[in-house]
């Protein structure tokens, strides 16, 4: 799939990258654009128009099928992603009662992904459509453990929301590169989960969001992913345990 983000909203001109990307990469199944004159890189509020092939993807990491639209958040790095959840997985240590919150869920990859194994995944995350993908993704896998809610983690991960989705035992969390807003690991110390693993594009940010959770959880282990070959990019997967 290939998003063509624009300054200009000249069809014509659209059209010829489109056509010569199609004969050029004959492997692409869906061509996407989209018109931004904010001149930044978010296009999450702004229109995407299909120009060809497929309207979304459905992608396989192991027994799980995602499907992935133009706004959607993935992994690039297929094979990698596998081997990126199946580690969340394993340091998760699962338990079929267990009650899990995944927090910045994106499509909700990481807890649908591991689903099979717990009582029930609860999602948060703030854009919208992806909420609407990850319940999508959820009743494609056959799912029905799974609730995902809109919302900002650091604004709803409150009280009220622990009492009425219950309190988790395990916080999967993978925000994006600025990390953690304060208040959200403030909510996480206040719902004391057994256990949190951390998925991290950036290991600096995770470092001091580590910190601020030392008090009360020790750090078992921070095991670096390779998702980026030929970069000084990784993802880090760290898992702490409560005191």
């Amino acid at each position: 799939m290939v998003v063509i983000v624009v300054g200009e909203d000249e069809k014509d001109r659209i059209d010829i990258i489109v056509k010569s990307l199609i004969k050029a990469f004959p492997n692409i199944v869906s061509i996407h654009s989209c018109y931004n004159p904010k001149a930044n890189d978010t296009i999450h509020d702004l229109e995407v128009r299909q120009e060809y092939g497929d309207k979304e993807l459905i992608e396989k990491l192991g027994s799980t099928s995602f499907m992935i639209g133009p706004k959607s958040f993935f992994q690039t790095n297929s094979s990698q992603a596998l081997t990126l959840y199946s580690l969340a997985k394993e340091l998760a240590e699962l338990k079929p009662d267990d009650s899990v919150y995944d927090l910045y869920c994106g499509v909700g990859s990481l807890g649908i992904f591991m689903a099979d194994k717990c009582k029930q995944v609860v999602g948060i995350e703030q854009i919208n459509e992806a909420i609407v993908d990850a319940k999508a993704n959820a009743t494609l896998n056959g799912f029905t453990n799974t609730k995902f809610v809109a919302g900002q983690v650091e604004m709803i991960l409150e009280p009220g929301f622990i009492a009425e989705y219950g309190k988790p035992d395990v916080i999967i969390t993978d925000p994006p590169r600025a990390g953690m807003h304060p208040k959200a690991i403030t909510h996480i110390l206040a719902s004391a989960p057994d256990r949190i693993v951390y998925v991290s594009c950036n290991p600096a940010t995770q470092a001091r969001d580590l910190k601020m959770l030392s008090n009360d959880y020790d750090l078992v282990s921070a095991i670096p992913v390779d998702m980026f070959p030929h970069t000084h990019h990784i993802e880090c997967v760290a898992s702490m345990k409560r005191k």
